[in-house]
């Protein structure tokens, strides 16, 4: 039943986010037009529409879940599994004016957390959809990567007016490219006797202590989704 309630408290509040952002204004008036209590609707949602803009935010995630779930991905090469997944991520959201406001609100000191933990959520959670077994140091560097040219993106998109977005997915392939060619630097670099040697005995020995989260946690920097 809350959930139900928690959904229709959503749905009423994007339809003043375009005109007062993921504000008190927005919040009360989505509880007016959604027929809830004021009391029983900051339950749901503690500080009001900061929260219904992360409930909006994980909505998308659970929308580009679905969407990887219906597409064969089978003879896809691996980049192209990343690059279809951070589209159907973004595509997931049809009010492109919510995601604008959202990233106003969580570029606020105040909320900049709130901002990082949902960037490095949705890049776990892709990755996780792509079957990521890492559970070294790579899991979190896979994780930073990914944020990061998510987030990038997102930017672009939001200033994109090109037919159908083509410019944007045109700047997230250029993105993973650079991913790609740093990726084959490091394997170069690794390969060479004398650097080689050194990362070894340094920054990756150092590294490799590191070990990923073992159950799902809400901390900085971010949530981790359990394996499906």
């Amino acid at each position: 039943m809350s959930e139900e309630i928690t959904e229709r408290l959503l749905d009423a509040a994007l339809n003043h986010v375009a005109f007062d952002g993921w504000s008190e204004t927005t919040f009360r008036a989505a509880a007016s037009d959604a027929g809830i209590d004021p009391v029983v609707a900051r339950g749901l949602y503690p500080r009001g529409a900061v929260d219904m803009a992360i409930a909006f935010h994980r909505r998308g995630d659970e929308a580009m879940s679905a969407r990887l779930k219906e597409i064969d991905q089978s003879e896809m090469r691996f980049r192209d599994r990343v690059a279809l997944a951070v589209r159907s991520r973004i595509e997931a959201v049809d009010d492109r004016e919510a995601v604008r406001r959202g990233t106003a609100l969580f570029a606020l000191p105040m909320y900049a957390a709130d901002g990082a933990k949902l960037i490095w959520g949705t890049a776990d959670r892709i990755w996780t959809e792509l079957g990521d077994s890492s559970r070294d140091f790579n899991w979190y560097t896979k994780r930073a990567t990914l944020s990061a040219v998510y987030s990038s993106t997102v930017l672009y998109w939001l200033g994109d007016d090109s037919l159908e977005n083509h410019a944007t997915w045109e700047f997230l392939d250029r993105r993973i490219e650079d991913v790609m060619r740093f990726e084959k630097t490091k394997a170069k670099v690794r390969g060479t006797p004398v650097l080689g040697k050194m990362l070894a005995a340094g920054p990756e020995k150092m590294l490799g202590r590191l070990r990923a989260p073992k159950s799902p946690r809400h901390g900085l920097p971010g949530g981790w989704t359990a394996p499906r």
